[in-house]
């Protein structure tokens, strides 16, 4: 009996045994213990959101196919990459998207870049990545798709923090390329843009370490964000920005069809708008390059959104004039 119970039930369990660890083995990372082995199998199904010009659908890829109407209720943490880079702090991501959830949001925007020699750093240098905070992300995108949260990923920053296009400009004044002072030089210098657009390739065709995934082809996400917050100051008349954009647009759109596109705008109005830029938050407004309406009526540019600061633009104004 005890040879037939070995047999039929023990041994079959260690070979299984076996199997799960040679698998994890050969897809766990050695530099940080990190567990990839793929998860795909238990990820939800969901549908990729467009557009129909004025609302947001929710694209049913069944058989059944349809549409249905998706609303946009969100939030921002910007953080979710760098928290998911090491173990400890993973469960706080997932905690945060828990909550999300539960509060029945549907949209977080988190940023997908980090750009520098920093220990979280995910893009070295150009065109070179730390496979490990790219992993985080991994993890960031899976954690969302499994509490039904989808994704903003925005692509740089216009600040200094994380790298953002201050590091590309010097990068590219390390490589010996002549470019002018200004950080503005991010959107016009053509080596500088193709550092970009090389980011911009490996981000968006990176297949997921642990779903498997490609991201051109994950549902959790949402959107592209161009850039956080995009100013342009030495081009007040807004033409090199507004060139940037829809390059940069349509270099994305011609690598993924399937996502959306937005800018990343703060919403201020350029002094050639007629009748509103008068309604910024100061005359300092219309000076960025930036023009709200005319950077978002960009081919290839999905949507549009606004990161508003009236605490920082209007800090002495009174509460009515902040609304």
């Amino acid at each position: 009996m005890d040879s037939q119970w070995r047999a039929k039930t023990l041994y079959p369990f260690l070979g299984i045994l076996l199997l799960l660890s040679l698998l994890y083995l050969n897809f766990n990372s050695s530099d940080d213990n990190y567990f990839s082995f793929p998860i795909f199998l238990w990820q939800p199904k969901i549908g990729f959101v467009s557009t129909n010009s004025t609302q947001f659908l929710i694209i049913d890829d069944g058989a059944g196919g349809g549409e249905s109407a998706f609303y946009v209720n969100g939030w921002n943490s910007y953080w979710l990459m760098m928290e998911s880079v090491w173990s400890p702090s993973r469960p706080k991501v997932s905690e945060m998207l828990k909550r999300g959830a539960q509060m029945g949001l549907t949209v977080c925007r988190t940023w997908a870049f980090s750009d520098g020699r920093g220990a979280n750093a995910l893009q070295v240098s150009p065109g070179l990545f730390n496979e490990r905070v790219f992993r985080g992300l991994d993890n960031v995108i899976v954690e969302a798709r499994r509490n039904h949260i989808r994704l903003i990923l925005s692509l740089v920053n216009n600040l200094v923090a994380f790298g953002g296009k201050n590091q590309y400009v010097k990068w590219a004044k390390e490589a010996g390329v002549n470019v002018s002072l200004s950080d503005d030089s991010f959107f016009s210098n053509p080596v500088i843009k193709d550092y970009y657009k090389a980011y911009i390739k490996a981000v968006v065709k990176r297949k997921n370490s642990l779903s498997g995934v490609l991201y051109s082809e994950e549902p959790a996400i949402f959107a592209w964000e161009l850039m956080n917050e995009p100013r342009c100051a030495s081009s007040s008349s807004a033409p090199v920005l507004q060139a940037w954009i829809a390059e940069m647009a349509a270099f994305i759109k011609s690598l993924d069809k399937r996502h959306l596109v937005t800018v990343g705008l703060e919403g201020f109005y350029g002094p050639n708008t007629t009748n509103k830029s008068e309604v910024n938050p100061g005359i300092w407004a219309a000076s960025l390059g930036t023009d709200f309406i005319l950077n978002s009526a960009t081919d290839n540019i999905d949507f549009a959104s606004v990161h508003a600061y009236p605490d920082s633009w209007i800090p002495h104004a009174d509460f009515e004039a902040k609304n």
